[in-house]
C-alpha cells in the first residue's frame, strides 16, 4: 500500500513552529523578520508562486515585500536594484524569482546576492559551504524533500537514491545532501539526465526515486522497483478545458501507475511545493537569529 507524503500537512507544522519564534521575537522587542522578493517579467507561474510566498510570510507573521520589474528590464537595473537590497538593514532576505527573462544572465544575478540574504540557498559561497557541510543557507527545495524523508522516518543509509535531472536548483544540491555524512543521507547516489542512457536501468534499481524534470508523467510504474520510494519534484501547468483555471498542475510522475507499487510517493499538488516555501521562511528566519543572537 502507498503512504502519500503529506506536503501540506508537514509545511503547516513548521508555519506554525516559525509563528512561535517570531512572537517571542517581537516580545523580546525585536521587528519581525522580513522576507523580500523580485519579480521580473509577468510569467503566470512565478506571479502565483510569488503571491503564495507573500501569503506565507503574512500567515507567520513576517513583513514581506514585492519588488517588481517589467520585462524589458535591463540587467543594470536588477543588478542595481539587488545591490540596494542587499545594502538595507530592514530586510533579513530576498529571492529573485526564477526563471528570469532569457536577455538577463541568472548567473550573474545570483552572484549578485549577498551570501547572507541568499535565503534561497543558491549563491556559490553557501553552495560550497553545503558541499563541505558547513552549516549554511540551503536551497528550499532540497531542504523540504530532507524534512519529508524525516518527518516519515524513511530511511536512506546505504540505500541507492537515483535523481532524474540536474538543475543546480534540485537534482545537484539534492546529489550531494542524499550522499552526505548525516541523516537523511548516507545514501549511494545516481545523478541521471539528458544525457544518461537507458535512465529505466538506473531507476529500476533504486531504493528512492527523486524527480526534477518537468516532463508531465515521465516516471511510470515499470521504471520503478516495488516499494521504492518516489519523491516528485516537477510541477506542469498541463491544459485542462475540464478546470476553471483552464489548466491542471502535473507532477513528473504518472501517479496512477505508480501509485500501488511505490511504498511512498508525493503528490502533485500537496507534496514537495508547499514544503519549498516553507523551507525559504526557516532560512530567513535563520538569516535573523544568525544576525542578532
Amino acid at each position: 500500500m502507498t503512504q502519500l507524503l503529506d506536503g501540506n500537512a508537514l509545511a503547516y507544522e513548521f508555519r506554525k513552529e516559525i509563528t512561535t519564534e517570531v512572537n517571542q521575537l517581537k516580545k523580546a522587542g525585536y521587528d519581525a523578520p522580513h522576507l523580500a522578493a523580485v519579480l521580473v517579467g509577468e510569467d503566470p507561474a512565478s506571479q502565483a508562486y510569488v503571491r503564495n510566498k507573500v501569503k506565507d510570510c503574512q500567515n507567520v507573521g513576517f513583513r514581506s515585500s514585492l519588488e517588481q520589474l517589467p520585462h524589458n528590464a535591463s540587467q543594470e537595473e536588477l543588478l542595481e536594484l539587488i545591490h540596494r537590497l542587499n545594502r538595507y538593514t530592514s530586510v533579513d532576505g530576498f529571492i529573485v524569482q526564477l526563471p528570469l527573462p532569457p536577455h538577463i544572465d541568472a548567473q550573474e544575478v545570483i552572484l549578485a546576492i549577498h551570501p547572507d540574504k541568499d535565503v534561497d540557498g543558491f549563491h556559490p559561497m553557501n553552495v560550497g559551504k553545503m558541499a563541505l557541510d558547513i552549516e549554511t543557507f540551503l536551497p528550499a527545495t532540497p531542504s523540504g524533500i530532507l524534512s519529508l524523508l524525516k518527518r516519515y522516518l524513511i530511511d536512506t543509509q546505504g540505500k541507492h537514491t537515483v535523481i532524474i535531472g540536474r538543475s543546480a536548483i534540485v537534482g545537484k544540491p539534492m546529489s550531494i545532501l542524499m550522499a552526505r555524512k548525516a541523516l537523511p543521507g548516507n545514501s549511494t547516489v545516481t545523478l541521471a539526465h539528458s544525457f544518461t542512457p537507458d535512465v529505466i536501468k538506473f531507476t529500476r534499481q533504486a531504493d528512492i526515486v527523486i524527480t526534477a524534470l518537468g516532463v508531465p508523467g515521465f516516471l511510470k510504474a515499470d521504471m520503478i522497483r516495488k516499494n521504492a520510494v518516489v519523491i516528485d519534484v516537477g510541477v506542469t501547468r498541463v491544459k485542462d478545458n475540464s478546470s476553471s483555471r483552464g489548466y491542471r498542475l502535473a507532477g513528473d510522475v504518472d501517479f496512477e501507475s505508480v501509485y500501488g507499487k511505490a511504498s511512498y510517493l508525493t503528490p502533485v499538488p500537496g507534496g514537495v511545493g508547499p514544503l519549498t516555501r516553507a523551507m525559504l521562511l526557516k532560512n530567513t528566519l535563520w538569516a535573523v537569529k544568525r544576525r542578532k543572537f
